[in-house]
C-alpha cells in the first residue's frame, strides 16, 4: 500500500501524487480509494482510485533506475523501428501503457532516433509518432527528472545528445 504525499505513476495519467486515502461507497460497495491529483493538472482533477487495483499504480523509479535508464539510450542501436505506420502505433502504444519502463525506453529511443534522421534529412517527422513522444516525455522524462533530481530540460538535453552521437545518416 502506498502513503500520503507519495507520488506515483497512475496510468493514463501520469505522476500523481496520494492526497488522501480513504473509503467510499459506490453502487452500495465499500471499497478504499487512493485520492489522486495530477501533478501537472491546472484544472484541479481528482482521481479516486482503488487501492486494490495496484496493476495501474507504479511507484517512481529510484535513482539507480533511472540511470539505468539513461545509459540504455547510448548503447540502444535503434532496431526497434516498425516501417509499417498502423503496426508501430498499434505496438508502441501497447509498450507505452504496459508501464514497463525499460520498453518504453527503447520505444522512445526508436522514435527519437527517427525523429532526429527525419529532420535532418528535412522531413516533417509523422504526427502520430510525434504524440507518441510527446506522450513518453510528459510521463517517463518527468519521472527521470525526479529520480535524478534533475529539469525534464535537462533529461531531455542528455537523452537527445546521447541519442545524437549514435545516429546514422
Amino acid at each position: 500500500m502506498h502513503n500520503i504525499g507519495e507520488l506515483i505513476i497512475y496510468s493514463g495519467h501520469g505522476i500523481c501524487r496520494i492526497d488522501n486515502i480513504c473509503e467510499k461507497t459506490f453502487a452500495g460497495r465499500k471499497k478504499t480509494y487512493y485520492v489522486l491529483h495530477p501533478i501537472e493538472n491546472s484544472q484541479g482533477l481528482t482521481i479516486n482510485a482503488p487501492v486494490d487495483n495496484e496493476k495501474n499504480i507504479l511507484k517512481l523509479m529510484d535513482k539507480e533506475e533511472a540511470e539505468t535508464i539513461i545509459a540504455s539510450f547510448h548503447t540502444d542501436d535503434g532496431s526497434d523501428w516498425i516501417e509499417k505506420a498502423q503496426l508501430r502505433h498499434q505496438t508502441f502504444s501497447k509498450i507505452i501503457n504496459s508501464g514497463n519502463r525499460k520498453e518504453i525506453s527503447r520505444v522512445a529511443n526508436a522514435l527519437i532516433r527517427k525523429k532526429i534522421e527525419t529532420e535532418i534529412n528535412g522531413k516533417k517527422f509523422y504526427e502520430n509518432d510525434s504524440r507518441l513522444l510527446k506522450q513518453i516525455e510528459n510521463i517517463l522524462f518527468k519521472e527521470l527528472a525526479i529520480a535524478l533530481d534533475l529539469t525534464e530540460e535537462e533529461v531531455s538535453d542528455r537523452i537527445y545528445k546521447l541519442i545524437s552521437e549514435k545516429v546514422k545518416i
